[in-house]
This record gives structure tokens, sequence and C-alpha cells, in this order.
């Protein structure tokens, strides 16, 4: 069985020689568009993360039998064109929940208590030449009774709400699909959730009904000091419309994904001037060593899965 990985960089230093002992593997760090077709002409199975597997690649990996997406989320695979070949697409799921849960949380506290502003203090020499033990500057708050409104309760926005009711925040949730129901926390709508909330996490699909959902009027609606956290996918809240509110409106904002990754030197957010409001990671939320560990077994056993079905 030949096995094509196309985009290992994405699994960091997490060990792939258990792929080995599933066949003759080819594996490549990096794979453009214009690579694809020739690296899985002769594929058995493909893993990809983000390389999009068009009807086009299929049409030309006459062999082709099996799609692996070591990731959650799979648009960028044809699914129509997959199905009238007979190409079977599995993906692994709930591999990064913990994960994604902890850096919400790493993302919410380096805002909310301004953790930038003193550890620079620190370091800068600042308390050093204190005349008291301790050095108040930017004011925080506790979580507890606070509230906090998810957008996207599924299984990783009820992780952020169970861990944020054990701090003592009250949780309230904005279905994106109006379908979500949930009887632990109480359901509101989107325009209720951004006046009223402390803390509004995203952890949302991007689709149609979420494109821009936090743009100019939902920013506007935040509470002066709230701390809007996206962590779901880049293009639900309005990076345009952010680059300028930011500024003029004192809230906070982590965001872990954007609309297009890596962001470019033309982005408008690099040019935010309250720079202590906005705090952006490199879509890293899924990657603890655990989550990769998880996501190559999931994409392993899936093969197995397949070859033995």
């Amino acid at each position: 069985m030949r096995i094509v990985l196309l985009d290992t960089l994405t699994f960091g230093d997490t060990s792939l020689v258990p792929f080995e002992s599933l066949g003759e593997v080819s594996a490549y760090a990096t794979t453009t568009a214009e690579q694809t077709v020739v690296r899985v002409r002769d594929a058995d199975v493909i893993v990809t993360n983000k390389v999009v597997i068009s009807d086009a690649v299929m049409e030309a990996s006459p062999n082709l039998k099996l799609i692996c997406v070591a990731a959650t989320g799979m648009n960028n695979i044809d699914h129509d064109a997959a199905a009238r070949r007979g190409i079977i697409v599995k993906n692994v799921a709930g591999y990064s929940t913990d994960a994604v849960v902890q850096h919400t949380f790493s993302m919410l506290f380096y805002l909310m208590e301004h953790s930038h502003y003193y550890d620079d203090y620190v370091k800068s020499g600042g308390w050093e030449k204190a005349e008291v033990f301790t050095h108040i500057g930017p004011s925080f708050h506790e979580l507890r009774g606070k509230t906090w409104g998810i957008i996207g309760l599924g299984e990783i926005g009820r992780g952020v709400a169970r861990v944020a009711t054990a701090f003592g925040a009250k949780v309230i949730y904005y279905s994106t699909s109006g379908k979500n129901e949930n009887s632990e926390f109480e359901k509101t709508t989107l325009s209720r959730l951004i006046e009223n909330s402390d803390i509004v996490s995203v952890h949302a699909p991007l689709n149609a009904s979420t494109e821009n959902l936090i743009s100019h009027s939902e920013l506007l609606q935040l509470k002066d000091g709230a701390v809007l956290l996206n962590l779901g996918r880049g293009g639900i809240v309005d990076e345009d419309a952010l680059s300028v509110i930011i500024d003029v409106k004192p809230i906070y904002v982590g965001l872990d994904v954007l609309v297009r990754e890596p962001m470019k030197t033309s982005h408008p957010l690099l040019g935010v001037k309250h720079t202590e409001r906005l705090y952006i990671t490199p879509h890293i939320a899924w990657t603890s060593v655990e989550a990769r560990e998880r996501l190559i077994a999931g994409t392993i056993e899936n093969i197995k899965t397949f070859v033995t079905a």
C-alpha cells in the first residue's frame, strides 16, 4: 500500500514512524497545489492536513482508495467527487478539544490580567526601582461573577463552558445553527450575548451563517473592557472592522485564527496602535504535544480500520 503524507510540517516533531508499518510511505513537509497531482498519482492512501484534494487530483490518482484528513475539518476535500469515485474520506474528531479549551483560558488570562505589561515591568527594571513591594498598574478583575458568552456550543464550547463555570462565571450561549439545545446553560440571541457578556469566545465553524458574524455593529456593542476570543475559524470576526474599532474602543481581543494564514505584512491588524489590546497566536490552539499524538494515532487507526474492513 502506497501512503503519501502531503504536509508533515503541520505535525511538528510528532513521530511519523508508525505509518511505516502500514505500507510504503512518501512524506513531504509541504506540498503546493502544483505539486499535489504528481506526488499522489500512485497513492492508495493520501494523508493531508490542509492540502486541497480536488476532483482533478482524484482523477489523476487511479489507485486512490482512502483520503485521511489529519484534522477535524474536511473542507479541503471535494466530497462529491470522492463519493462518485468510491473513495473513502476519514477525519479525526475530538483530538484537540482539551488543547483548544486550555488555550482559550491561556489567551483570556494573558489579556485579562495584562500579563505582557507586568512581565515587561519586571524585566525592564521597573520593579527594582519601586518604593513598595507591589506595583499596581493596569487593573484586572476576577473571573468569578462575570458573564461568559460562548458562540458555538459544540464539544469545545461545552468544555470552555464547564471550566468557566468552575471559575464562577455565568455561561450563556448562542447557537449559530439555531439547532443546538443545552439544558446546562442559558441560550440567548447573538445581540443579547454580545451586550451582556464580559467575555465572548467563538468556537464555531466558518460557513455562510457565521462569516463576519462579529463585525462593526457587534464590536461596538461589546462592553468597554470586554474580552473577545476567536478560536473557531478566521472570517467569523471581521478583521478589517476590528483593526479600526480596537483603537477607539477599549476592548481586548485574542485571535488564534485569521482569514489568511499565515498573515501577511500588509495585514491591517499589524497597524493597530493599542497593541496591548490585541493578542494573536499563529493557529496553535490545537497543537499541544498530546493533541498531535492523538491526531497521528487517530489517522493511523483510520487506515488500519479501512484495510481490515
